[in-house]
């Protein structure tokens, strides 16, 4: 490691919030191009664009595409990580709500902190910090449970994608924190995970003759652009750098957020509607994000 990670400032919380805002549209972006894209061709097609953008941010940049520093390996296990992450949310897309899956898909910050604190000493948290986790884990929980008998029964397999995807995605945050990765350029940690969710889902696709693609519309291209641009490039490459600077653990914990803004976003243009469990997960996660964001 090269540095150790800075407790969360103004900048860091700022940046944030933006990215929280960022992520919580991804879901609702999704589920408005799935019915013209197939799902799993609509993640490899992000990546690949997504892939060209960030490599053109490195030439010009002047920064090396491939150098022997040691991150190969960490880098294919992120790359291979992150593919399986947006296989669960696009495939389980398919199954249930966007507001449904905002909500679960952020169960990946109690896995990150359960990882970091048995492979990463400066990542260890308190007692109380423990404590936050666990009640905004609980708040994933009483969202889970928002809803009828017969909604569950239809939904329940896009939700359990849902949380399987935050677990692919604390895993990546592990190791991105855990190996060379730490110090590597955010770009270059970021075009592993792309390059490889690029061939793997593309092959998927492919393997699976889901690859038909029906008339785009206005929307669709806007939906697409919003993901291979505004999230896949620019939100990820500020990601992987306020991770090499910052608390990983208390990074991920403030993405709490972003299945708030996902709800909202999910409901304002997709008309879902949410039961009134979900005002008691907010409570939860809230609580949860300020005592794991408690300065020592």
């Amino acid at each position: 490691m090269k540095t150790t990670p800075r407790p969360l400032d103004a900048t860091a919380l700022a940046i944030m919030l933006g990215l929280c805002m960022i992520w919580g549209g991804q879901q609702v972006a999704v589920k408005l191009a799935v019915p013209v894209v197939p799902a799993v061709l609509q993640a490899g097609l992000r990546s690949v664009v997504a892939t060209v953008l960030v490599g053109a941010w490195m030439l010009w940049r002047r920064q090396r595409l491939i150098s022997g520093d040691g991150t190969l390996g960490a880098g294919l296990l992120a790359g291979a990580l992150f593919s399986l992450e947006f296989l669960c949310i696009f495939v389980g897309l398919t199954h249930t709500t966007a507001s449904r899956m905002a909500v679960f898909l952020y169960s990946a910050p109690c896995f990150t902190a359960i990882g970091l604190h048995w492979t990463v000493p400066s990542e260890r948290l308190r007692p109380m910090q423990w404590l936050g986790m666990a009640l905004a884990f609980c708040g994933i929980v009483v969202a889970f449970s928002d809803g009828s008998n017969t909604d569950l029964a239809k939904t329940w397999p896009g939700d359990l994608l849902g949380i399987l995807a935050g677990a692919f995605w604390g895993m990546t945050t592990v190791v991105v924190r855990a190996s060379r990765l730490a110090a590597a350029a955010a770009s270059k940690t970021l075009l592993y995970q792309l390059a490889v969710s690029a061939v793997l889902l593309c092959a998927l696709a492919l393997a699976t003759g889901k690859v038909q693609i029906e008339p785009m519309t206005p929307t669709v291209w806007i939906s697409l652009v919003y993901q291979s641009i505004g999230v896949a490039f620019a939100s990820y490459l500020i990601w992987f750098w306020l991770l090499t600077r910052y608390s990983a653990a208390r990074l991920a914990s403030f993405s709490f957020l972003s299945p708030l803004f996902g709800v909202t976003f999910g409901v304002l243009i997709l008309g879902e509607s949410v039961g009134w469990r979900f005002g008691c997960a907010v409570v939860l996660v809230f609580v949860g994000i300020s005592l794991v964001n408690r300065r020592r």
